[in-house]
């Protein structure tokens, strides 16, 4: 009886999700809507859980809420109520439930520690925010201690104890000297992850007196340093070299548990001589891969996003050439409440069913309580319309008064979820959100939407009128979408007038019109042609076109899909393009484009310039080089250039180009200068300091350039301060703690003067701090180090040398080093739109957590199993993504009636964050494909047996199997279909009652409840009596029917088969003579003569059958071969069989009844034998070579 019971809660609970699913209302995100229906409270923002603040500044704890009414807010702390009026330190912002604490006009942080948890209620509801815990970040000073030199042997070990003050949160630990520079780390030296500095062996170079352990607390923007610490080191001869001992962890075993979707990190330090090298393994299993990666030269294992498959024992083995030593750890992994469905807001008439489902994971398994407007619900106000059911809370016949904000608390030992979520009842009459008579224009031919926005609750039903008066739309030239838009896919002039919207529910009626415009297409009735043109003649492409008259058309011409060049000879006129003075640069393909505000038409057509008929009389060519170069005017920046040009060639001298090289930085390299007119033999010459100048210069004309000239005489530049700084400064971090600052440094000329170094600045930004520079010498790159992750700089590089400064530098702002990404997407949706096709929704990661360049999403999705067969294959993971913030994605290709998992990963430029929760989600059935074979055996006078297989691609679950067959008379046509539905779980058929001697078309495909798949076509032919036995012609893809005539009581058959009875006769008498006498017989050589008929192809005009063709169209026959299409079916029967060689049977029987003859039917791989032969000796035979 309890079971009997449980189902039906469980059978009610799901009645009722489909009825929320198929009955809870959409709220369009109109503004003016919006501010005139009623809500309950929804938090949208709020501070962290866990909130640590800077005691130097002003405590802000967020909570912010929309509802309306607007919410008003309240606040308690440690569990009593918080009255800000009486603190005169606390308010809170207008508008809003954020509370501000006044820390820097004289209060204590520390006074205002605790657990804080906002209200934001209204008349429909009270939502509640997390509890958030209020923690001042400490940073404490290092206690004082008398740090004893540390006195080593070499090929010891040694630990240098760091011990950083406790902090909140936590401190970063580095160990640097006195000049602020990381000590190197290497297999040998490491920092371990509590902070000391392990070295397995000391060597002599270890020998320093700055050891110093560094604490930086990012909360707070300070560095604490502890004392420096010595260490000398003490040689021995000779040293002795040492097997592997564990410094870290000490033991053999120890245990570590770590929770769900955080990074597991274990590490191993050994000490020996030599070095030993660290290896990690897994016991029982692999190292998860992607997530597994070695820090700290293989000492410390990172796995990120740990599951609970991750548990288990996790072995670190320290190996050198004398020896090994191992530790194992036992991992387990815990997991805090994740959400598997998150409570969603209901919007629900009076009336209407709905549920709240709430439900959670965790390690252990947690907990879920409910509360309603922030009291526990067994406490709340009674509702009768409210029944609770563990994760569920079932609502029936809603009222408005069931309005509330439900909030679901799943909680373990390890954290707690809260959910907020509202069932508002709303009972609204109908509205329409389309602005009225609002005018829509589309071409004819071409679809038309026409919107009808509403909203109302219950939900309205929509109606489409044309005219005001006009009777219903109905029929399939319109299409009507759920969200009220009418569509009419190919619209015509008679579709253009006054349509009416009209949207009732039981509370109303309202009614909208908007108007629709059918225009003409837009065409080009005279489109440009391809052209030829000789260099500098004139040419002309011409665009006439036609349009609707009441639009406005605007003709572009394009070259080579780019704009025209700004050129005068390019002449556009009304309906043409003209070019003018045509040169070779004109060459390619002009495209007319004309446009209007509803379409776009081009045609496009290619010009082909060639050259005129040559003039021989005139020979051109490049002139001949400048000579006789002069310097004068020398000053410190500038100087001039003379010379004397060269014969010109017959082609004048368009230009010069004056180069210059520089002897002191760059020896026989030269660079461009200036260039002049070809009428100027003079430049005055802008120079740079410090630069060693020769001079050349080039004379142009239309043929080419000349020869460089001989160059100057030499000039050195005196040196002056840099002019220019670097150009291309960046500041992009390589790792999450540094910041990589590079630039373009300046070529030798522009130094201006000996001694060229930069000087690197940069500081954090949006921080009060102060620059902090460096100066390096001529190089491109500088690393800073200790940054917090991808916080933004500001970073300047300023030029100098032996001179001075050069000008102020301009700021860029650059990045520090991204790391992985903290966060999985969350709220993971996906919709299923057909059996091929799903639609995948989340919600974008905070930018916080993405620490990084967000460069978009990657979706991973995989088949976990087909539905139709239960049968698990190969995971093939699949991986689309999608760039920039990006919140959805389609997945195409999916197999229909399958089992999906797909996950979301956040990516930035280091790499991609954890996967959200895996999402399971299955695809609809589809139809199937065809059955794989279908065979016909067993002919009797009046039956055919049929046997198939199932469908390779079922695509869901097979409902039946369709049959249709008809037969085919002697006139090649088709006769009556007949139908038979036979069910799925079948695999064979009797077919009785049939014709005998009669061909038959079969036509075969299965179900499923999506609809029928492809066919697969057969035909067979009864026998003829009991005697001779016609086997059935089994034939796939084009059909085919021989004919069947009935010659058996026609007088002159009877006459020719008395006459070949008689030649058989005669025949096996000469046979058995012969044999007697030990001589060949007519059937031996026969077999001599035509060996096998597999390699003595047949004629093609031996056969006498006729064609019909596609049995779907049901068309005449034609004659014909018989060659079987592509599309037979397999065989299964035996090679020798005469059912694979169809109809036809051509050979010879022996003295005992046996067949000695040749096959002559058809077979799938040799079309071209599949006529019957010519020969007939058999009495078979010879009736059917006369039909």
């Amino acid at each position: 009886m309890m079971k009997k019971m449980s189902m039906s809660t469980s059978k009610t609970s799901l009645v009722l999700f489909l009825c929320q699913i198929i009955s809870a209302l959409d709220v369009p995100l109109d503004s003016k809507l919006l501010e005139e229906l009623s809500q309950p409270p929804t938090i949208t923002q709020q501070s962290p859980k866990d909130y640590i603040v800077d005691p130097r500044e002003n405590i802000v704890i967020q909570c912010e809420a929309k509802g309306k009414p607007p919410p008003s807010f309240s606040w308690t702390r440690n569990g009593t109520h918080f009255d800000i009026d009486k603190d005169a330190q606390v308010t809170m912002k207008p508008n809003s439930g954020t509370l501000v604490i006044n820390i820097m006009n004289g209060g204590k942080a520390e006074a205002y520690e605790g657990v804080y948890q906002c209200t934001a209620r209204n008349e429909r509801g009270a939502a509640v925010s997390n509890n958030i815990v209020i923690r001042p970040s400490r940073s404490p000073l290092w206690t004082k201690e008398k740090l004893e030199p540390n006195h080593v042997r070499e090929g010891d070990s040694l630990v240098l104890h760091c011990r950083p003050p406790v902090g909140l949160p936590p401190p970063i630990i580095f160990w640097m000297d006195n000049a602020f520079q990381r000590l190197p780390q290497s297999e040998r030296v490491s920092q371990g992850l509590n902070g000391d500095l392990y070295f397995s062996n000391v060597q002599p170079e270890d020998t320093r007196e700055d050891y110093i352990c560094y604490a930086r607390f990012n909360h707070t923007q300070t560095i604490q340093q502890k004392q420096p610490i010595s260490v000398k080191v003490f040689s021995t001869k000779p040293v002795t070299e040492r097997q592997p001992v564990l410094l870290t962890p000490t033991g053999s075993t120890s245990t570590k548990v770590e929770l769900r979707g955080n990074v597991l990190l274990l590490e191993c330090i050994a000490a020996g001589l030599p070095t030993p090298v660290i290896r990690w393994i897994k016991e029982g299993g692999e190292l998860p891969a992607n997530r597994t990666f070695f820090e700290n030269f293989k000492k410390t294992l990172k796995i990120i996003d740990v599951s609970e498959a991750d548990s288990g024992n996790y072995k670190c083995i320290a190996r050198n050439a004398l020896g090994s030593v191992h530790h194992v750890i036992s991992v387990t992994v815990k997991a805090a409440p994740y959400w598997i469905t998150a409570p969603r807001n209901l919007v629900l008439s009076p009336g209407e069913d709905g549920t709240l489902i709430c439900r959670a994971n965790g390690s252990p398994k947690p907990s879920i309580s409910w509360l309603a407007n922030g009291v526990p619900i067994a406490i709340a106000p009674e509702d009768p319309s409210r029944k609770v059911d563990g994760d569920t809370i079932i609502f029936s016949h809603v009222q408005e008064r069931s309005s509330a904000v439900y909030q679901c608390n799943a909680s373990n030992e390890y954290g707690y979820l809260l959910a907020n979520a509202f069932v508002n009842v709303l009972a609204e009459p109908p509205r329409i959100l389309t602005p009225a008579n609002k005018l829509y224009q589309v071409i004819a031919d071409s679809p038309a939407l026409l919107d009808c926005a509403y909203f109302g609750s219950p939900k309205p039903e929509i109606e489409w009128f044309k005219g005001v008066k006009g009777s219903i739309l109905r029929g399939n030239e319109y299409v009507f979408h759920d969200n009220g838009t009418l569509e009419i896919p190919v619209a015509q002039k008679s579709n253009a007038g006054t349509y009416t919207c009209v949207a009732r529910n039981e509370l109303g009626k309202i009614q909208n019109e908007v108007q629709l415009e059918i225009k003409d297409p837009t065409m080009i009735i005279k489109q440009p042609e391809y052209k030829v043109i000789q260099r500098y003649g004139q040419v002309s492409f011409e665009c006439i076109i036609k349009h609707d008259s009441t639009l406005l058309p605007t003709v572009t011409w394009l070259k080579d899909n780019d704009e025209l060049p700004d050129d005068e000879r390019f002449l556009v006129g009304k309906d043409n393009l003209t070019i003018m003075n045509v040169t070779d640069k004109d060459d390619g393909t002009y495209t007319c484009i004309v446009n209007t505000t509803l379409d776009s038409v081009s045609a496009s057509a290619v010009l082909t310039v060639v050259a005129a008929p040559p003039t021989p009389a005139i020979i051109y060519a490049r002139p001949n080089p400048p000579f006789d170069l002069e310097l004068t005017g020398q000053l410190e920046r500038s100087i001039d250039l003379s010379w004397i040009p060269g014969d010109e060639n017959n082609s004048p001298i368009t230009s010069f180009v004056v180069e210059f090289e520089d002897a002191l930085h760059e020896p026989g390299v030269w660079r461009y200068q200036t260039e002049v007119p070809g009428t100027q033999t003079m430049a005055q010459l802008k120079l740079s300091p410090y630069v060693n100048y020769s001079f050349r210069v080039i004379a142009v004309n239309r043929i080419g350039r000349s020869q460089p000239s001989e160059p100057s005489e030499q000039y050195l530049t005196k040196s002056a301060s840099p002019d220019e700084n670097p150009a291309n400064v960046q500041g992009i971090g390589s790792e999450p703690d540094n910041l990589v600052i590079t630039w373009e440094p300046l070529k030798g000329f522009q130094s201006n003067g000996p001694g060229l170094q930069y000087k690197v600045s940069w500081r954090q930004k949006d921080v009060d701090d102060e620059w902090t520079s460096v100066i390096v010498a001529n190089v491109s790159k500088y690393i800073v180090s200790g940054t917090p992750t991808f916080v933004p700089y500001e970073v300047k590089v300023q030029a100098l040398n032996d001179l001075g400064y050069a000008p102020e530098p301009s700021e860029v702002i650059g990045h520090s080093g991204e790391d992985l990404p903290m966060v999985a997407p969350g709220n993971v949706q996906v919709h299923v739109i057909n059996s091929t096709l799903a639609k995948v929704h989340w919600d974008p990661v905070p930018l916080k957590s993405v620490r990084g360049h967000l460069q978009g999403y990657k979706v991973y999705y995989w088949k976990v199993q087909s539905l139709s067969r239960r049968s698990r294959r190969h995971i093939e993971k699949k991986i689309l993504t999608f760039r920039g913030n990006k919140t959805f994605g389609m997945l195409p290709g999916l197999e229909p009636y399958s089992s999906y998992k797909l996950n979301v990963r956040v990516v930035n430029g280091k790499g991609e964050g954890p996967a959200s929760p895996d999402k399971i989600f299955k695809t609809p059935e589809g139809v199937p494909s065809s059955p794989s074979f279908l065979k016909i055996t067993n002919p009797t006078l009046d039956s055919l047996t049929l046997e198939w297989g199932s469908p390779t691609h079922p695509n869901g679950v097979l409902t039946s199997y369709t049959l249709k067959f008809q037969p085919i008379n002697n006139t090649h046509e088709l006769g009556p279909l007949v139908e038979i539905r036979i069910p799925a779980n079948e695999s064979s058929l009797i077919l009785k009652n049939l014709n005998y001697s009669t061909r038959y078309k079969f036509y075969f495909n299965a179900q499923t409840s999506v609809g029928s798949g492809s066919q697969i076509t057969e035909e067979a032919v009864t026998i003829m009596d009991e005697a001779g036995i016609l086997h059935p012609a089994v034939d796939a893809g084009k059909a085919m029917a021989s004919r069947q005539v009935d010659i058996a009581t026609q007088g002159w058959f009877i006459g020719l088969m008395c006459a070949v009875a008689l030649l058989i006769l005669i025949l096996l008498i000469v046979c058995f003579i012969r044999r007697n006498k030990g001589g060949k017989y007519p059937v031996k050589e026969k077999e001599d003569a035509h060996a096998d008929p597999e390699i003595q192809p047949m004629k093609e005009d031996d056969g006498t059958f006729g064609e019909y063709s596609d049995a779907e169209d049901h068309k005449p026959l034609k004659k014909g071969s018989r060659t079987p299409s592509d599309r037979t079916v397999k065989k299964e029967d035996s090679d020798d069989s005469l059912v694979d060689y169809g109809e036809g049977v051509n050979g010879q029987f022996n003295e005992d009844g046996s067949f000695i003859g040749q096959y002559s039917g058809k077979k799938e791989k040799e079309p071209a034998e599949g006529n019957e032969s010519s020969e007939a000796p058999s009495p078979v035979n010879a009736m059917n070579s006369f039909v």
